[in-house]
């Protein structure tokens, strides 16, 4: 078999990616429908917004945000210049209890199952679910502390970074010019940083990952023979300093946090980027008028449940990034609906 960091896949993951990515959009909507009677009390209020449906149900304003964009991305509802909500016919046929076609009770059989439950507090807190629902789990953030779960779970993330990795890299040739310094930050297994580190030999790299993820990290490095050319940082990436570089990368990391979160990574990546230097974050990202991509709508509901945070948008990491001195640069696609996005520090 060839290296793994040196040759492309030949087919589009995709849709085996997708049956894990959706895991959980069911679920979502079965919480508002046959818990919240969401949809009757939208078509009974016909045009409201996100504020006055997160003050009628005493739902956070992040899993809201969430489940309004899968809905639209499923055609459920739209939502007009004015930002306000509007079910759609299918919705008003299909999911408003007094209609003759009412599918409430096709749902019945979940609608106590503990992920549906799990959404029913995420909606209310804001608070991630424990871990896969489970009574003796951890939130994710919580759970990474944990030795065994970390490697299990970075494991998981590596697999698809093998793949996702090297499609970024061979995107990112136009992007990298003379910059030599890569900051990986929350960097996992540091699959991106020995992908970009493999494709071009010019680059030395760092990866900053907590404890005990840190110890996974070097070992991966180690095994793709890259421990010379990518040092790895231990520390929390929100309490303790980064090094200066000329670049960083965030790949699949800011979609963790809320906005809070993100900004505040955000703002510690402007402190230690060089002027000129390069961001990149590499991600699922929902379109700018959060009417789809479904797959990515669908995902964003399991980091919704599991997470701290969601996908995010290309314009809101826009807005951010040019609050902090930032020339934007477009968004790409690359492959299994993820893609990136870039900014300059100017």
């Amino acid at each position: 078999m060839n290296h793994p960091l040196t040759t492309l896949p030949s087919s589009d993951p995709s849709q085996i990616l997708r049956y894990r990515d959706r895991q959980y959009a069911a679920e979502l909507i079965t919480a508002a429908l046959m818990h919240a009677d969401f949809f009757t009390w939208l078509h009974q209020h016909t045009s409201v917004t996100s504020e006055e449906i997160c003050a009628h149900f005493g739902f956070a304003p992040r899993p809201v945000d969430v489940l309004l964009t899968l809905c639209r991305a499923n055609n459920l509802l739209t939502t007009d210049d004015d930002h306000r909500h509007h079910l759609t016919a299918q919705s008003v046929e299909y999911f408003v209890s007094d209609s003759p076609w009412f599918m409430g009770p096709y749902y019945q059989p979940i609608k106590d199952t503990p992920i549906v439950l799990g959404f029913l507090s995420v909606l209310r807190s804001g608070k991630p679910a424990n871990w896969q629902a489970k009574d003796d789990a951890h939130d994710w953030h919580a759970s990474m502390l944990d030795p065994e779960f970390a490697r299990n779970f970075t494991a998981l993330m590596n697999c698809r970074g093998r793949v996702f990795g090297q499609f970024l890299a061979k995107a990112l040739a136009p992007h990298i010019g003379a910059r030599r310094h890569l900051l990986d930050v929350g960097g996992g297994s540091g699959i991106y940083a020995s992908a970009l580190v493999a494709a071009y030999p010019e680059l030395s790299a760092s990866v900053l990952e907590q404890s005990p993820v840190d110890s996974i990290c070097r070992q991966e490095i180690a095994n793709y023979g890259l421990e010379d050319k990518i040092t790895v940082i231990a520390a929390d990436m929100f309490a303790q300093d980064w090094p200066t570089v000329d670049m960083i990368l965030f790949s699949n990391v800011l979609h963790d946090w809320d906005f809070p979160e993100v900004k505040i990574l955000l703002q510690k990546a402007t402190e230690v980027l060089t002027h000129g230097g390069l961001l990149i974050i590499h991600d699922a990202f929902i379109n700018d008028d959060k009417c789809g991509p479904l797959a990515v709508a669908e995902y964003s509901s399991l980091l919704m449940n599991i997470t701290q945070g969601k996908c995010y948008s290309p314009q809101e990491y826009a807005a951010m990034l040019t609050d902090l001195g930032y020339e934007i640069g477009q968004y790409q696609d690359t492959i299994g609906d993820r893609g990136f996005m870039t900014a300059v520090k100017i």
